[in-house]
């Protein structure tokens, strides 16, 4: 974990959810690979071109921007619009076959609940992402779910997070940002004016409540 900022005032947590709310490399991987496969296909290339290709594409992305693009945003590249990301990911991922139910997660969203309005900020489109909250049993904690579908642009984008804000009548200095990627979850929110929290999963979203100023429920 790492701590950029927490605001002394916050009405509202901004949550990630892919390798944030929940911990689990085979899932993670599967959910890239096989849009990626899905890619390689198309192409007519085998699994492993449609890897490299893409792999090379992102690495140098991040070499000549300094800062590492999303996968979504790195198909547009190779002419996927988000649009046919978006139907990719609500055909081919399933959280069912590999997430379960978390139960020291839902307690800890309930506490960071009673005096914090959530959301969850996803680059994956609604339909997937509130899967995955059903499977790990909190979706019906988070007040807004933005996805992939609700803005068409996909994170590292102001539009999603300020949706988030709005959606909660919070200023984004009143608003904490928690994701498991620097570049796509934390560095833009800093410059919106919002907290950051970097985590490494979801064992360090267990903590996030020790860190936080105390206040009053809502």
């Amino acid at each position: 974990m790492r701590i950029y900022k927490i605001p002394e005032q916050i009405s509202c947590i901004i949550f990630d959810i892919d390798s944030t709310l929940y911990t689990h490399g085979e899932y993670a991987r599967e959910q890239v690979d096989i849009q990626i496969r899905r890619f390689a296909d198309l192409r007519g290339m085998s699994a492993e071109e449609g890897r490299t290709l893409v792999a090379d594409f992102r690495a140098e992305y991040e070499r000549t921007n300094g800062k590492k693009i999303s996968l979504g945003n790195a198909l547009t590249h190779f002419g996927i619009p988000i649009e046919e990301s978006i139907r990719w990911r609500e055909e081919l991922i399933d959280p069912g076959l590999f997430l379960v139910r978390d139960l020291r997660l839902r307690r800890t969203l309930e506490q960071l609940g009673g005096s914090c309005y959530l959301a969850a900020v996803t680059n994956n489109p609604v339909k997937p992402a509130r899967a995955t909250l059903e499977a790990l049993q909190v979706q019906d904690l988070f007040k807004t779910l933005i996805g992939l579908d609700t803005t068409k642009v996909s994170k590292p984008h102001a539009k999603p997070f300020l949706m988030a804000a709005e959606a909660a009548g919070a200023e984004p200095e009143r608003c904490l940002s928690v994701g498991d990627r620097y570049d796509i979850d934390i560095a833009l929110p800093l410059e919106l004016g919002m907290g950051g929290i970097l985590v490494d999963g979801v064992e360090d979203v267990y903590g996030i409540p020790d860190l936080l100023p105390r206040r009053e429920s809502r």
